[in-house]
């Protein structure tokens, strides 16, 4: 809605009825104000590398997949963990 706004369309308007020269506006718009895909990657690649520089433990957290922000782990991290790994269960013989 906000790009329709920039570019001064109706918001009832729809893909199909745009002409080319009105979806190359509305390229322009998105090209010039907004991040898309790969200037987004490099943005967090770059603020992963600017993180290790500043603190060695939030990037250990990242790579092991752990609650960054201070967050207990002994209990409620499951989301950010994976589920349950068993450990030390074996077979009855």
């Amino acid at each position: 809605m906000e790009i329709l706004k920039k570019a001064q369309f109706g918001e009832e308007i729809g893909m199909k009825d745009l002409t080319e020269e009105e979806v190359t506006r509305i390229r322009n718009i998105i090209d010039k104000e907004y991040k898309v895909e790969g200037d987004l990657r490099r943005n967090v690649t770059m603020n992963i590398k600017r993180l290790m520089d500043i603190v060695p433990i939030v990037v250990c957290a990242i790579v092991g997949g752990l609650p960054v922000h201070g967050q207990r782990t002994h209990t409620n991290a499951r989301t950010r963990k994976g589920p349950k790994k068993t450990v030390g269960a074996r077979a009855k013989k």
